[in-house]
Parts: C-alpha cells; sequence; structure tokens
C-alpha cells in the first residue's frame, strides 16, 4: 500500500470514528506502529487531526465537521464538568444565547431550575429541551436547518439576532487560538455567531481542550471579544495563561 493511500485510509477512520488509536490502525493496514505515527505527524502538519497520545482526532475543516451523534459519543465527562463551571457565570443574567452543538446542550441542561430566563437559540435540541421548562422562554431563531447540528443558520437567524440586545452568550467553536480567534468550517454558522457576539454584552466561550490551537475555515471571533473561557484541566496551567494575557478568565474545570 502506499504512503498516500494510507494515510488516506487513516484520515477516512479519523472521521468516521472521531478518533483512531495507532496499535489498532498498523494492526488494521499490517504496518509498524512508527509506520502510523509518521503518518500522522503528516497528516498533522496539514492540518487535518490533532495528535494525542497513542492516537489521533479529525481537525474540522471546510470539507469535513463532525455531527452530533460523533459529538455526544466524545469527552463526555469533561463538557459536563465544563458545563456546569459556564453556567456558575450566569450573574444576573436575565436573557441568554445558547449556541449549537453538542457541549452548549450540556450548558442548557446545567441551567439551574426555577430561575426566569428568556434564552434565544439556534439549536433545536437546546429550544426542544428548554421550551417545557415553566421558567424559561424560547426563542428559537428561524432559517435552514443544518442536517448535521440541527440548528439554523442564513439571514432569518442573523436577523433576528440583529433586533435583540442578550445579557450573556454562551458560544461554542469548532477551534480557537490565540493567533485566529475563535473559528467554525461553515460560513453560514459563523455569520450567526458573529451576529450573536455583536449582539451580546457578555460572552463566555466553553469548550473540550482540544478546541485549543486548532484553526478551522471560517474566523467569527477573537480570543479579546469574551470576559470568560472555560475548559477543562486538558488544557496546561501555562497554555491557559497564555490565552488570559488576551484578556478573558480561564477557567479549567
Amino acid at each position: 500500500m502506499r504512503a498516500e493511500e494510507r494515510q488516506h485510509r487513516i484520515l477516512a477512520r479519523a472521521r468516521t470514528d472521531g478518533r483512531v488509536d495507532v496499535s489498532s490502525v498498523a494492526a488494521d493496514l499490517a504496518v509498524a506502529p512508527e509506520t502510523v505515527r509518521r503518518d500522522l505527524r503528516l497528516l498533522e502538519q496539514h492540518g487535518l487531526v490533532r495528535r494525542t497520545h497513542g492516537g489521533a482526532y479529525p481537525v474540522e475543516s471546510a470539507g469535513f465537521e463532525t455531527n452530533l451523534a460523533n459529538r455526544a459519543m466524545l469527552r463526555v465527562p469533561e463538557k459536563r464538568r465544563i458545563a456546569t463551571a459556564a453556567v456558575e457565570l450566569l450573574g444576573d443574567a436575565e436573557t441568554v444565547f445558547i449556541d449549537e452543538g453538542f457541549g452548549p446542550q450540556l450548558v442548557a441542561e446545567a441551567l439551574p431550575p426555577g430561575r426566569p430566563l428568556t434564552v434565544i437559540t439556534a439549536s433545536i435540541p437546546v429550544a426542544s429541551h428548554l421550551a417545557t421548562k415553566p421558567d424559561t422562554t424560547v426563542y428559537l431563531l428561524g432559517g435552514r436547518v443544518r442536517g448535521r447540528t440541527l440548528a439554523t443558520v442564513d439571514h432569518w437567524a442573523t436577523q433576528m439576532l440583529a433586533g435583540f440586545v442578550i445579557d450573556l452568550a454562551f458560544l461554542g467553536a469548532n477551534g480557537i487560538s490565540r493567533r485566529y480567534g475563535l473559528t467554525t468550517p461553515d460560513p453560514a454558522v459563523a455569520n450567526v455567531k458573529a451576529q450573536v457576539v455583536r449582539a451580546s454584552r457578555r460572552r463566555v466561550f466553553a469548550g473540550v481542550h482540544t478546541k485549543f490551537g486548532v484553526n478551522s475555515f471560517c474566523r467569527f471571533a477573537s480570543v479579546a471579544d469574551f470576559e470568560a473561557i472555560v475548559t477543562d484541566t486538558g488544557l496546561s496551567a501555562v497554555e491557559a495563561q497564555r490565552y488570559s494575557v488576551l484578556g478573558p478568565q480561564v477557567i479549567r474545570a
């Protein structure tokens, strides 16, 4: 098997399964583990994967994005801790935006019961979860529904957002870096997120450590736009300090 074909198979497996394990891939392809590690290094240099101890996971790009089902299987304990810590930043907010994605769904689930809130969201799962809460008023943004995330985009969504002043926005991203800020693969999603940034008084980014140092296709905000970044302890204290220098408080849950 040629190196290019082998690397294509490794990347396809990472995108299908959400990650790859060096030893498992080496056995399946009948090659040495060091060969797989060399392939992963090359794929990482091209921005297609991020290596971890013993394997790698795919980087989302303009041509590839994971769906909710895959996201709901990866790093769930860390995402729950992040969601709980993020909700502790509610303060006196009465109007809240909750982003699309599995992590934001956990934020919605972690909202304190019995507290009156008005929630704006593009996410159908978030809206469905919160709509039955007696103290919560939900505004679901209109627009085209993206099948991968079950969230709305395009001008209907951005026009609705343009008419709001939101106390606090909980936002996610496919990647966050000190150089390029917060990014996502789809321009339509980036437009909605950028409008949220403009419409909100306070902004909190909530995301697992594997999103840090990752750059996707469309930039929608800078790190300095956020009052807080909530992640897990997989982000080193040293790296957290580098982000905090740009303005936000960095919380490692």
